[in-house]
């Protein structure tokens, strides 16, 4: 009962992924990213062991068709599981386990791919890719968050949603934005509510991290 985006920026280098499920608490299971390596969607009885693993492999410079044959062959339970890869180059891959009976797609762009499960249509994932390619001069999270906001347009999934998430990585070893609604019966006002307030302050957290001496304000 959920759907996803992974994505890289090519203008600046960031991975990031956005995801939202009539469940609680997705952004703890479901969405993964490394910067320098790439973003792993994991869902549908999801495994969450799998999104650390694909990023293991990215980080070794698999490509993302590779991840996703290494992530599924012989696995117990995989056909229950669905999955989304976008690696260092921007390249995508999914996979549909063959027990997933719900209406379910996955559609891929420039550097993106949208995936959900017990859905209204294909449609969803179709729409999120379209506005994620719309504007591709925005910061990535907020490309991420109208792929979201255009998926739940298109129909979104058959239960009312109630979690979102949304996670983008760039240089450093800690997310850039890694921004969660747990549990809200309008999850998607309140994750964009959350980037509005968050994206002015975004690099003031960096630095703060890398480069306490020079932020001023109080100690």
């Amino acid at each position: 009962m959920t759907y996803s985006i992974a994505a890289k920026c090519p203008r600046t280098g960031m991975f990031g992924a956005a995801v939202t499920t009539s469940s609680i608490a997705v952004g703890s299971r479901c969405a993964y990213a490394r910067a320098g390596a790439g973003a792993v969607l994991t869902q549908h009885r999801t495994d969450p062991r799998l999104g650390p693993r694909g990023l293991d492999l990215l980080g070794q410079g698999l490509p993302a068709q590779a991840v996703i044959e290494r992530l599924t062959e012989g696995v117990h339970g995989i056909g229950w599981r669905q999955l989304a890869v976008v690696d260092r180059d921007g390249n995508t891959a999914a996979f549909h386990g063959e027990r997933i009976t719900s209406v379910h797609s996955a559609h891929s762009g420039a550097g993106c791919v949208a995936a959900g499960n017990i859905i209204r249509s294909a449609e969803v994932t179709r729409a999120m890719v379209a506005a994620f390619a719309a504007e591709p001069q925005l910061h990535l999270a907020e490309r991420l968050v109208r792929a979201m906001e255009a998926g739940y347009a298109a129909g979104g999934e058959l239960k009312q949603i109630k979690s979102a998430a949304l996670l983008v990585v760039e240089r450093e070893s800690f997310p850039l934005v890694d921004l969660r609604v747990d549990y809200d019966p309008q999850p998607m006002v309140q994750l964009r509510w959350l980037w509005e307030i968050y994206e002015p302050q975004v690099r003031l957290y960096v630095e703060r991290a890398v480069n306490p001496d020079g932020v001023p304000g109080p100690a």
